[in-house]
């Protein structure tokens, strides 16, 4: 066991704290008490769901559970796209991984999941669980009202799905409000992302879907603790319980819609890989007629280890590693995390040890880059055009806090799980 990493791991929490500082409004209204709590209660939280036998069992059956969703959903895509979608196929194989096609296997999964979360919300299943852990953290951090409930929300649901469920407030919320619902969402994946990403590194981990429901868990005491900092103001708003209203009219209307919305979010990520990775490819290509450093062509995953190294250090990563991890990290802000994941996917299991590859896939786990900034800013504006001003100043330090908060995270999840 190396110590050392351990106080990397304690110090980085420390830095990342002290980094937001400077860029608070008012320093002197921070509560440190708040500060505390709340950095005690992601180790809370995640000693809770790691360590605690009754609770890591119960999350292991999400994990089953995965799998039988991704055994059903293959039945379907079998079924409209043929062998192309794991069906049989009329001839005989000779290289399996040749036949898997990401857009017909594993995407249609965002699907599935949309429509069952749907559903689920429908039957007031998934508000039961929301207002349980929104309960949690009112009593412990006083995030009551409408950021705390949609804050909670987006441990399941999207970062511009989640404010749907109190629009009605946005319009009337303190800056501080508007700071702790945009970090909330940049710092969590939705439910349907969780399932995609579990499928896509399950050789890495058996359960990694638990660690990546436990990491949204930990994200909403970290997005309120670096939206504190940042914008230490402000009572929260109160609810009117009579601006609350059902999202869908029948259990066929959240099958329907919850399929529509899935589907949309299939086609903008088919979309958007497609010109990432264009992207990506032509940045290199650029770059690879600058000389060679070390050796080695210029590279925007080199260019973004270098820059994002020391936050992987800090998180508790050997430096020999932490170039690898900090391009990932790198690649996820600039691009998103979804490209991250694919790049984490193709490493060998001898790049980078397994409590590397677990805090880095805690670090990845949200959508902390620059597209998102622009996704808050016109999903939340679209809800209350006259805040767009406010969401606007806000972007960059929304993005600032989710990332710090995500590094929090990682650096938690090496001191407890290993």
């Amino acid at each position: 066991m190396d110590w050392m990493l351990y106080a990397q791991a304690l110090l980085g929490i420390l830095v990342f704290i002290a980094l937001a500082v400077p860029f608070s409004v008012n320093r002197k209204a921070i509560s440190w008490k708040l500060v505390g709590i709340a950095v005690l209660l992601q180790f809370v939280i995640c000693i809770l769901l790691t360590k605690v036998p009754l609770i890591s069992q119960g999350l292991a059956y999400v994990n089953e559970g995965v799998s039988a969703l991704s055994t059903a959903t293959a039945k379907g895509t079998g079924f409209v796209y043929g062998y192309l979608g794991g069906g049989d196929a009329p001839f005989t194989i000779t290289n399996p991984g040749a036949l898997s096609t990401f857009a017909f296997t594993v995407l249609p999964l965002v699907m599935v999941v949309s429509a069952l979360a749907a559903v689920l919300w429908h039957w007031r299943i998934l508000p039961l669980v929301v207002n349980s852990i929104s309960w949690v953290f009112e009593r412990t951090l006083g995030t009551r009202g409408p950021a705390g409930l949609a804050a909670t929300a987006t441990i399941f649901m999207g970062q511009v799905e989640a404010p749907l469920l109190v629009r009605p407030y946005i319009a009337s919320m303190t800056r501080y409000e508007l700071l702790i619902l945009m970090t909330a969402g940049m710092s969590m994946i939705s439910g349907s992302l969780m399932v995609i990403y579990a499928a896509m590194l399950g050789h890495l981990f058996t359960d990694v879907l638990s660690h990546l429901l436990i990491k949204s868990i930990m994200s909403v005491p970290a997005s309120i603790l670096f939206a504190h900092i940042l914008i230490p103001e402000g009572a929260p708003t109160g609810f009117n319980e009579q601006k609350k209203d059902n999202m869908y009219g029948s259990t066929m209307d959240a099958i329907s819609r919850g399929t529509t919305d899935g589907l949309h979010i299939y086609f903008n990520i088919c979309a958007i890989l497609v010109v990432l990775i264009a992207f990506v490819a032509l940045i290199n290509s650029g770059l690879g007629i600058l000389p060679s450093v070390a050796g080695t062509p210029l590279s925007l995953e080199r260019m973004a280890g270098w820059l994002f190294a020391p936050l992987a250090w800090l998180m508790g990563i050997p430096w020999n590693e932490a170039l690898k991890s900090g391009s990932l990290l790198g690649i996820k802000t600039v691009l998103n995390e979804f490209i991250a994941y694919l790049d984490l996917a193709k490493m060998s299991t001898e790049e980078m040890s397994a409590r590397s590859r677990l805090i880095t896939i805690y670090a990845l786990c949200g959508f902390a880059n620059f597209a998102s900034v622009g996704m808050q800013i016109s999903g939340l504006g679209a809800m209350a055009p006259e805040r767009r001003q406010d969401l606007s100043d806000l972007g960059m330090r929304s993005l600032l806090a989710a990332t710090l908060g995500s590094c929090m995270t990682g650096a938690i999840v090496g001191i407890i799980a290993f």
